[in-house]
């Protein structure tokens, strides 16, 4: 029953969309005038001069709904909606009753340029991303600047930005530093100032000097890009509902006809005065009734508006089937570096066995091949001293560390279990310590260590409160030792946390929940999370503008790294869900009370109409109220 958008007028441009209304202007004038002339009893106004008048004015709106029943039914598709409403305003004209054919007709014109402005108008709200994509951009060649279209920039070439524009391609800050606006990608309103080297992104604003940027991804591989493509595929990812209604469209169409014909030919059987053109009225206003126009209409503009009620709070669903995931929620497991602390390490401090210049020199050079942010942390703090030294054959053992030869020496470079891995003894107090620590072996002898810190994001605390309120279970997985972790947890009141833990013992411990029946969101950085997420109902994942790989696996990215959009993706779905829920009531509770009516011939085509167009018009805007909503 899915609506060929192209074919009612659904895709003109906002541009000429006044002349969709130009037929039903005119078809109404001409209704109106029409009924008038027949109240007051005008003497031209007789047949045939009544019934072209009206015919002109049924034309002018059921010309486009007629072919279009004519294509589906080609297409083998009879009972369509378009099908219903032909069949129930043509035999109106077929009873005399010309008036009443326009009526339904004009009506459910009226409720599909209702439904267009819905649609457009969800649409403008998911794509306002677009509007954030520059159309130009100035790039540096041969020392000039000059004004070309952001795909025809290669990588490696260094574009400008005055203050005011948006950054058009992704790319790494040559300049000293800058502060921009990232409010389009994030929603956060505060400037986010980078220093140079650090990554700049497609859709930021540049907010105070001239800057210039070396550009790392070609226009259409930029983050802003891949994510429009996954707004876009979103809205055409169907949720359980959405396909339930499409296929009990399909079944209930041939009953309802049926049911009509039923109607008009089986009083013949039983009733002493049959009168077949009232037997037919009844019928057609059974049809009219029947359409299920409000279901195919208002449902998955229900989600869509929940798709963009998202992406403006800055929350990315990859299809309205993971909104409702969020409504059946039990459990919340999330990992730690990166979800709910920030995962900008520092080195707190540095206890060496051997000269300690010599202890930072060889483990940043490893670490240096390491993209992760403990290892990050060690390479900020060697201040680069380690860049002329030669590193080969690094390894990286997951769940453990590094291992390499840095300038001929073997180093090993992580947290005690390598040490043990390799029978490496060290000083046993280092066990007591409750922090992150990196421990290094030189040439299999027991070095130093780094002691390593991570800061808890602001709204970490109220994120968890949020999702207890909700009677949302929270879990915490994490690779670090058992007594930070614990600590963490207790600081965030976390329910369950587990540490210590390899990629593969996530895994086992989202699998046990599964296996007790729960529904589960897992959230995380989305890189060597890929198992988790795909395991979990819905994969959620932090900084989907900080990781390709993130983008790919999540079914859900939150885009300014906050956890407190775990708990407002959960409302959003709840949301969504009650309305969609609503229109639903809504739409089969009036139907079946007219149906009634209609059957026993006490409702006529007018209350045909506002059973159908009416509904589907209440339904479309309670459904627009969605993207109105503050969460």
């Amino acid at each position: 029953m899915a609506h060929d958008h192209s074919e009612i007028g659904h895709s003109h441009s906002h541009d000429n969309q006044w002349k969709a209304y130009l037929p039903v202007i005119g078809s109404f004038l001409l209704l109106i005038l029409g009924i008038g002339f027949e109240q007051t009893e005008m003497g031209f106004f007789k047949y045939p001069v009544d019934l072209i008048w009206y015919i002109v004015a049924y034309l002018l709106v059921g010309l486009k709904v007629n072919y279009q029943a004519l294509k589906e039914i080609r297409n083998g598709n009879i009972f369509s909606e378009f099908f219903l409403m032909s069949i129930a305003t043509i035999g109106a004209f077929f009873i005399g009753e010309y008036s009443e054919g326009v009526a339904v007709m004009l009506f459910y014109a009226v409720g599909e340029l209702f439904q267009d402005a819905a649609v457009q108008r969800a649409q403008r709200s998911i794509k306002a991303l677009l509007d954030i994509r520059p159309d130009t951009v100035t790039v540096i060649r041969n020392g000039e600047p000059v004004v070309v279209n952001p795909s025809e920039v290669t990588i490696g070439e260094i574009i400008q930005m005055k203050p005011g524009e948006k950054v058009a391609l992704d790319g790494e800050l040559i300049s000293e530093t800058a502060s921009f606006n990232t409010a389009a990608l994030t929603g956060e309103s505060k400037p986010d100032t980078k220093i140079k080297g650090e990554a700049v992104l497609a859709g930021m604003i540049n907010l105070q000097t001239l800057i210039d940027v070396k550009v790392t991804a070609l226009f259409r591989d930029s983050k802003l890009s891949r994510i429009l493509e996954m707004v876009q595929e979103a809205t055409a990812r169907k949720s359980k509902t959405q396909l339930f209604i499409s296929r009990f469209a399909k079944i209930y169409t041939p009953i309802v006809v049926f049911l009509a014909i039923a109607i008009v030919s089986l009083p013949y059987l039983f009733v002493e005065n049959y009168v077949f053109s009232d037997w037919l009225y009844r019928g057609l206003v059974f049809l009219v009734i029947s359409c299920p126009c409000a279901l195919v209409i208002s449902i998955p503009l229900g989600y869509f508006g929940g798709i963009g009620l998202a992406s403006r709070n800055g929350i990315l669903f990859k299809g309205s089937n993971y909104l409702d995931v969020m409504t059946k929620t039990d459990v919340v497991v999330m990992d730690k570096t990166g979800t709910l602390t920030k995962g900008i390490f520092e080195v707190q401090e540095v206890v060496s066995v051997i000269d300690q210049k010599e202890l930072l020199l060889l483990t940043a050079a490893l670490e240096s091949k390491s993209t992760h942010p403990i290892a990050n942390a060690i390479v900020r703090y060697s201040g680069g001293s380690y860049k002329n030294a030669a590193v080969s054959e690094v390894e990286e053992i997951a769940g453990h560390g590094l291992e390499g030869i840095v300038e001929g020496r073997k180093v090993l470079a992580g947290n005690l279990k390598l040490l043990k891995k390799y029978n490496v003894t060290y000083d046993k107090a280092i066990e007591a310590r409750i922090e992150t620590i990196v421990v290094v072996a030189i040439d299999e002898v027991y070095a130093g260590y780094f002691v390593i810190a991570d800061e808890l994001k602001e709204d970490a605390k109220e994120a968890i409160s949020s999702l207890h309120a909700l009677n949302v279970q929270t879990v915490m997985l994490s690779g670090d030792k058992q007594s930070i972790v614990d600590k963490v947890a207790k600081e965030l009141g976390i329910d369950t946390a587990f540490g210590n833990l390899l990629p593969e013992n996530k895994v086992e411990k989202v699998q046990e929940l599964k296996n007790q029946g729960k529904t589960i969101v897992f959230v995380g950085d989305g890189v060597n999370d890929a198992p988790v997420v795909a395991l979990a109902d819905a994969g959620m994942a932090m900084g989907g503008l900080g990781s390709d790989a993130t983008i790919e696996t999540a079914d859900v990215v939150i885009q300014n790294d906050q956890p407190g959009k775990i708990p407002a993706s959960i409302k959003i779905g709840k949301v969504t869900r009650r309305i969609v829920m609503q229109n639903i009531s809504l739409a089969f509770g009036v139907k079946v009370f007219v149906l009634i009516l209609g059957a026993g011939g006490l409702a006529t085509l007018w209350e045909a109409v506002f059973a159908d167009v009416g509904v589907a018009l209440l339904a479309i805007l309670n459904a627009v109220r969605i993207q109105r909503m503050k969460i």
